[in-house]
């Protein structure tokens, strides 16, 4: 039950699929950076941007008053991913489009609280 409430105070889908998005975009220039250590290469970029937008994920579970911004850094840097990561071979970056859209779209639904009872007065008069 407790997890069941903390999860309706958070963007959780978005910042899942935002996390698996940097993990994604994260693993193409890991691979080519371990095979082929060459200084100055693009590679760094796209571990920066993978790293960066997995933290973006993880940032939106603990302060989600943030998700909007958090949601629109996560497109965009989405998109630039594709420059020195070929994007996670560009599924990373539809999933970072699609977990940035969800945070963006993301607002902490009312808490509905049950009416306490009116008071009742005592009716009776007192007469003095």
């Amino acid at each position: 039950m407790a997890f069941k409430m903390w999860r309706k105070q958070r963007p959780l889908g978005g910042a899942a699929i935002t996390i698996l998005s940097g993990l994604m975009i994260s693993w193409v220039p890991l691979n080519l950076y371990l095979s082929t250590f060459l200084p100055g290469s693009i590679a760094i970029i796209g571990l920066l941007f993978g790293g960066v937008i997995t933290l973006l994920g993880i940032v939106a579970l603990f302060f989600p008053n943030a998700s909007k911004i958090l949601g629109i850094f996560t497109i965009f840097l989405s998109i630039l991913s594709v420059i020195g990561a070929l994007g996670g071979f560009l599924f990373g970056t539809l999933f970072g489009i699609i977990g940035g859209a969800l945070l963006m779209a993301w607002r902490l639904a009312p808490v509905q609280v049950k009416a306490a009872p009116p008071n009742r007065v005592d009716e009776t008069v007192h007469t003095v």
